[in-house]
Parts: structure tokens; C-alpha cells; sequence
């Protein structure tokens, strides 16, 4: 009995060992990958660096050649001169506002609540035609806006949509990204699971919303960063002609386009522009990340 505990300890010790082993990897190796990923962070980091820097230069630092990457006399009369600018138009700044806001907030929450609904029952259930309408999905995500630009006008003009909120929020719904993202997520819960919900009585609206929207939380998080800013980003112009429906990007882009004297205001605008979708991505970064970890995995 002595013998078999002993055998027992030192297969424990063998493991232990084993999974304290270090990568068989040299300290010169370690250093030489965390410097190469610096330069890549660095290079990603540097447009954003440089983007709030110049909105708080000053008029003549702007125009120093070598340009300087952070300002010398920082100063915040570049974003006072847009709002005060913005505030002299004839249909106000807080428009602008809620039409981007508006168009954003509703064009996410349809697109998810579509893309989750139809990626459940694809990744979940067999039907005629499932394949041959994910391959759809798939085709359409290869072509770029500009290819369907005209058929899209076209579309919404028949339908009556021409300078109204609906141009631009009921095609995002209908975007292909977010359905093949959830599918491809949703793909890795256990049917199981499924199945164990609805016999304890579980409707499929409850393990819908209880059981398979929780668990992938970070693809649906993912979703709404990609669908926040291309909504956000969305000047809009094809499909709304009145000024008080315009989006906030499509007047801060006319103001970047006063020439020499609105530089300043055009770096400011640069910095207004970004500020959502890259505040979103920080707080949902690690939701992301598993995404991209996890996408392509299998029950």
C-alpha cells in the first residue's frame, strides 16, 4: 500500500513539474517579441496620439513644417471655436446630436435583435434552404457599399424612404456581418443545453433571451461595436437632403472643409468624430478579444 502512495507522489511531482516547465525559450527570444510588438502598438497608437495633439495646438503650431507631434502651448480655443461655430447654424448643434444618436441607437438595436434571431435559428435548427441562404450571407459580405450603392437608392426610393431616418437605419438591420458573427458564435453551444431548457418547460423565446444570449455576450458586444461605428461614422448624405435630419458627421465634415482658417476646428472635428466608437471599444476590448478567440470553435 507504502509503494503505491509513494508511485502516486511522484507521478504528482512529475506533473507539477511539467506544468511549471518554462516555454523552451530564451530570454534575448522573450525580449526581441515584447520589442516587436511594441513597434506594432506603437504604430497603431501613434494616429491617436497625433490626432489629439493637434486639436490642441494653436493656430501657428499647426502650420510648423517639421510638424511637431505634441503641442508646445496646448490650448483648448480649437473645440470653442467649433461649438461656437456650430451654435451660429441655422438648425441647432443638439440636432445634429439626437439625429446621430437616433439613427445609431436604433439601427444597432434592430441589427442585433435581427442577426440574433436569425443566427439561433441557423446555428441551431434544420430547414430547407439553410445552406443555400448562408451561402447568401457569406456572398454578400464580399461585396463593398459602393457596389450596391445604386440598387440600394433605388430600393429605398420605390419604397418611399428618400430623405427620412428609415434611408439609413432599416438596411443596417439587414447588415450580413452581424448575422454570420452571431451564427458562426452561436454554433458553439451545446444543442443539449437547448434541448434540457425546453423539457424543464422553457419556452423558446425564454431559452432564446435566458440561455443562449448570455452565453455569447461578447459576440453580441462585438456587434454593437462594429454596428455603433458604422452608424456613427455615417454622414448619410445619399438618402437625407433636409438639414435638420443631417447627422452630426455630415456637419462637422462641412466645417472641416472652411479652408486654411477652420485648421484648427478640423483637427477638433477629428477628435469629436472618434470619441464614441473608441470609448465603446475600450470598455468592451476583452469581449472582443474572446470573440475573435472563440468564433471558430465547434461543440
Amino acid at each position: 500500500m507504502s509503494k503505491k502512495i509513494k508511485d502516486e507522489t511522484i507521478k504528482r511531482l512529475k506533473h507539477k513539474k511539467l506544468k511549471k516547465r518554462k516555454p523552451n525559450r530564451s530570454f534575448a527570444g522573450d525580449l526581441f517579441i515584447y520589442f516587436i510588438l511594441f513597434l506594432f502598438a506603437l504604430a497603431m497608437v501613434f494616429p491617436l496620439v497625433f490626432a489629439i495633439s493637434s486639436s490642441l495646438k494653436p493656430l501657428d503650431e499647426l502650420f510648423l513644417f517639421p510638424p511637431k507631434v505634441f503641442a508646445q502651448n496646448p490650448t483648448l480655443d480649437n473645440f470653442q471655436d467649433l461649438f461656437v461655430t456650430m451654435s451660429k447654424s441655422w438648425v441647432t448643434f443638439s440636432r445634429y446630436i439626437f439625429n446621430t444618436i437616433f439613427i445609431t441607437a436604433v439601427g444597432t438595436a434592430g441589427h442585433l435583435i435581427i442577426a440574433s434571431m436569425g443566427a439561433f435559428v441557423l446555428a441551431k435548427y434544420d430547414f430547407p434552404g439553410k445552406k443555400l441562404f448562408f451561402t447568401i450571407v457569406v456572398t454578400a459580405l464580399m461585396f463593398n457599399g459602393y457596389v450596391t450603392a445604386i440598387p440600394n437608392y433605388l430600393i429605398i426610393s420605390k419604397l418611399g424612404w428618400i430623405d427620412t431616418y428609415w434611408a439609413i437605419i432599416i438596411p443596417a438591420f439587414a447588415a450580413p456581418m452581424g448575422l454570420f458573427l452571431m451564427k458562426q458564435f452561436m454554433e458553439g453551444i451545446p444543442m443539449s443545453l437547448v434541448e434540457a431548457a425546453m423539457i424543464d418547460g422553457a419556452g423558446l423565446g425564454k431559452v432564446f433571451m435566458q440561455i443562449v444570449m448570455p452565453n455569447v455576450k461578447p459576440a453580441w458586444l462585438t456587434l454593437i461595436i462594429f454596428s455603433v461605428q458604422n452608424l456613427w461614422n455615417n454622414k448619410a448624405a445619399t438618402f437625407i437632403y433636409s438639414e435638420e435630419k443631417k447627422t452630426l458627421v455630415y456637419a462637422l465634415q462641412q466645417i472641416q472643409s472652411g479652408g486654411i482658417a477652420r485648421t484648427g476646428q478640423a483637427a477638433a472635428v477629428t477628435v469629436v468624430v472618434m470619441i464614441v466608437p473608441i470609448t465603446i471599444f475600450i470598455l468592451s476590448e476583452s469581449q472582443i478579444l474572446e470573440t475573435m478567440a472563440s468564433s471558430g470553435l465547434k461543440e
